[in-house]
């Protein structure tokens, strides 16, 4: 009982200290505390609440579980995020962004060519990945080639749209006067339209950190080797193991968190003259 009304006491506090921060001039030390400490409060309260209310481990277990299970399971949960995060979800998002961004340059080039790709990739965006992933996995095997293919079908297209849109944004005036220059469409291209495009171009790729990850766990759903997150979470649930379908669950929020804090860094350094990033 005390553990529970401590929790929300706790709660209470951090929502405070909250507002106060709201309240403060801008202070780049400040914006840390916010997520931390209501991060921290989800924690406790979870905790308090699991063991106020005594929940089975089988239903939720409580935060002091899933960390144990997360400290004596690392060889195992480290082999697991190789296999799903850097041979299925990396490779396969590497693929699909650049194949998307090399199309979404035909698109520009060609305009009869833009005409008749986008309905399909609108098409392949709209399959469900419940859908594509058996076929994918019948037709690359069981290993972490065939997670690749179903990312890089799943990334291709918020990279195809985002990246035709931006180089559509790109004014008429500006367009005719690199004409008047003499301007090739290379140049015009490089000097033009990318730099317009690239805040458009990033919101695909941090879009795409997520959908990632997801369609690379899906897929092991499906057929996979002795190891992955999605085999992992699919065997454990199974036995009722539920402390560590939370720590593969960890895992991959933390691998998600930090692909995306990744891409927001790059786009910081290579949209720096945007207004976004002023």
């Amino acid at each position: 009982m005390a553990l529970f009304w401590g929790a929300i006491v706790f709660w209470i506090l951090a929502w405070s200290i909250n507002i106060w921060i709201a309240r403060q001039k801008e202070k780049k030390i400040l914006n840390l505390f916010p997520p931390i400490l209501f991060g921290a409060s989800i924690i406790f309260i979870w905790q308090a609440t699991v063991l106020h209310f005594e929940v089975s481990p089988i239903i939720l277990p409580p935060p002091s579980a899933i960390y144990y299970k997360f400290i004596s399971s690392t060889s195992i949960l480290w082999k697991d995020f190789v296999q799903t995060v850097v041979k299925g979800a990396l490779s396969g998002y590497l693929i699909g962004c650049v194949t998307a961004f090399a199309v979404s340059l035909l698109a520009d080039k060609f305009r009869f060519f833009g005409r008749g790709v986008l309905p399909i990739g609108n098409f392949l965006a709209a399959m469900p990945i419940v859908g594509i992933a058996p076929i994918l996995v019948m037709w690359f095997g069981f290993g972490w080639h065939s997670k690749a293919a179903v990312v890089a079908v799943m990334v291709f297209f918020p990279i195809l749209v985002n990246t035709v849109q931006g180089m559509k944004m790109s004014d008429k005036i500006h367009e005719d006067l690199m004409q008047t220059y003499n301007a090739s469409y290379l140049q015009t291209l490089l000097k033009l339209k990318l730099l317009v495009a690239m805040p458009f171009v990033f919101n695909g790729l941090k879009i795409c950190t997520t959908l990632a990850l997801i369609g690379a766990i899906v897929a092991e759903f499906f057929g996979s080797p002795i190891r992955g997150m999605g085999f992992r979470i699919s065997i454990e649930a199974s036995r009722f193991n539920l402390d560590m379908v939370w720590a593969e669950i960890t895992v991959a929020a933390m691998a998600g968190s930090l692909f995306y804090g990744g891409i927001v860094l790059l786009e910081k350094w290579v949209t720096f003259w945007h207004p976004s990033q002023r």
